[in-house]
């Protein structure tokens, strides 16, 4: 079960969706594994203090290609079809803000699934 939130970004309202297929979306189109990337964004980011952060280009990159891929997975009809093109919306908007509210997000998200195995697991006796 997917999980949605929207994230106000300069000003306008966008769409990020959290669900199992988000992994494989992510080391398909980047040839990344998002739970590596997240971890590594984390400790880089540290306790969300930009003047004590480790923030390289890398990371950013990082941090620009998983906020495209949760909102094109949201809305592909609206969210273009490259990070490049959909950053090119916005004047700016810092990862300080918005990473922790994906990290939420992707934590509500593995939450349900965690809820849905136990579940199942109850429903057919194992």
């Amino acid at each position: 079960m997917a999980v949605t939130k929207k994230i106000e970004i300069d000003g306008k309202e966008v769409t990020f969706k959290a669900s199992a297929a988000v992994p494989r979306l992510y080391r398909i189109k980047f040839g990344r594994d998002i739970y590596k990337d997240l971890r590594q964004l984390e400790k880089s980011v540290g306790e969300n203090d930009e003047d004590n952060s480790n923030l390289d280009l890398f990371s950013l990159e990082m941090f620009e290609d998983l906020t495209w891929l949760m909102a094109r997975h949201a809305d592909p009809a609206k969210v273009p079809d490259s990070p490049e093109e959909f950053l090119d919306q916005f004047n700016t908007f810092s990862i300080y803000q918005i990473l922790p509210q994906l990290i939420e997000l992707w934590g509500l998200n593995v939450q349900t699934e965690v809820e849905s195995r136990k579940n199942l697991e109850k429903v057919s006796g194992k």
